[in-house]
């Protein structure tokens, strides 16, 4: 089959969005399909990448992050969707990509593919310290409304995940699909881990090798809570010597950068774009801390519990449904004194029992990219245009 995607979260430096495609992209040549990414950026242009196409539409850059572009041009994206001429369109945001996919007239299968839930990432993190989860959701019924009426469009809506389905149908979308996420299993391994490696990680964060270090990877963006991090971290690390080191790059990074400098132990190490790099580090850090409550699916939990990594997460949310007590400390989302704790209690319990049940949390939940892929081809597939 061939499939068009309108990716208005796409970008070179993008994050959770731009790997997901990139490993779409690359299964989809694997499995005999086509597979063309439409999206917003510099200048107009057309690249080959991962076995599939990239068709960049000249756009204006976001003003709250510059990575990422305004997708506003949709006589150009109908062009491209005429030429290409699709069994399968994919709208892969709830904007204006998601629209310009919909109101395309036409004869291919439409899937809205949910990648972010915008309730769960702005108001639940902005309000949640006043308010509950679902007086929040309540209170934005408006929103859902929309998504109802972009989702009526669609021929289903694929979800990465059964809670986040039911999640969608409480709220009347249509038709959420469940297509579990998943990583890319063979980068990511316990037999990475490193003593050495986590004696120098430990030592740029300023702590010798009887510490313990804690790992973060993540956008610097406020639904990922890192401010919640560095307030539980400091607290913790009042009670043992422990370091932190945070991967990722964002809109926030001075804020972070500024925040880590008041507070020993942490190293802001910065955006990094080699995997093995990230995977040698969660093989041998001693825990994962995390703070986002609004993912549709956490990857750098499901590479943590592949790489035999624990971890410590909100109790709410993508990194939640991978989440298994035999491996991790769960706190209430935003609570920098739960957190605290839960990193306590964690680095108290057993490792090597934790390793074990990462192993089993590796094999039972956590699907690798190639099934994800499969799966999502087969469900396409079962809808009867391709």
């Amino acid at each position: 089959m061939k499939m068009v995607d309108v990716a208005e979260f796409y970008a070179e430096a993008g994050g959770g969005v731009r790997t997901y495609i990139d490993q779409k992209l690359r299964a989809a040549a694997e499995a005999g399909h086509e597979s063309v990414v439409v999206a917003p950026g510099p200048k107009n242009d057309e690249q080959e990448r991962n076995g599939g196409r990239i068709i960049w539409v000249r756009s204006r850059p976001l003003p709250v992050d510059r990575r990422y572009y305004l997708l506003l041009d949709e006589p150009a994206v109908h062009r491209i969707l005429d030429r290409e001429s699709p069994q399968v369109v994919e709208g892969s945001s709830p904007w204006t990509g998601g629209w310009f996919a919909a109101r395309w007239p036409g004869g291919a299968l439409k899937a809205l593919v949910f990648h972010q839930d915008p309730v769960a990432v702005y108001p639940h993190t902005l309000l949640g310290a006043f308010l509950s989860p679902a007086r929040i959701d309540r209170l934005f019924d408006w929103y859902w409304g929309y998504l109802r009426q972009l989702s009526a469009r669609f021929d289903l809506t694929v979800a990465g995940g059964a809670w986040l389905a039911d999640r969608l149908a409480r709220f009347g979308i249509h038709r959420p699909t469940a297509v579990p996420f998943g990583i890319d299993k063979r980068a990511f391994s316990p037999a990475l881990r490193s003593e050495q490696h986590r004696v120098e990680l430990l030592r740029r964060c300023g702590v010798d090798g009887s510490g313990k270090l804690l790992v973060a990877v993540s956008r610097h963006h406020p639904e990922k809570r890192l401010g919640t991090l560095l307030d539980a971290f400091a607290v913790a690390s009042r009670r043992r010597a422990l370091g932190l080191t945070i991967y990722g790059d964002g809109p926030l990074r001075r804020w972070v950068q500024y925040r880590a400098a008041g507070i020993p132990g942490v190293n802001v190490a910065g955006f990094i774009t080699e995997r093995r790099t990230i995977a040698r580090a969660l093989a041998s850090a001693d825990a994962l801390l995390h703070g986002s409550a609004a993912e549709t699916y956490g990857l750098s939990v499901a590479e943590a519990i592949c790489s035999g990594l624990p971890l410590v997460a909100p109790d709410r949310g993508g990194a939640a449904d991978l989440a298994a007590s035999g491996y991790a400390e769960l706190y209430p989302p935003g609570d920098a004194s739960a957190c605290a704790n839960a990193i306590l209690r964690l680095l108290d319990r057993d490792r090597d029992a934790m390793r074990a049940e990462c192993r089993l949390g590796a094999e039972s939940r956590v699907l690798s990219i190639d099934e994800h892929f499969r799966l999502l081809f087969e469900r396409y597939a079962a809808e009867g245009r391709c």
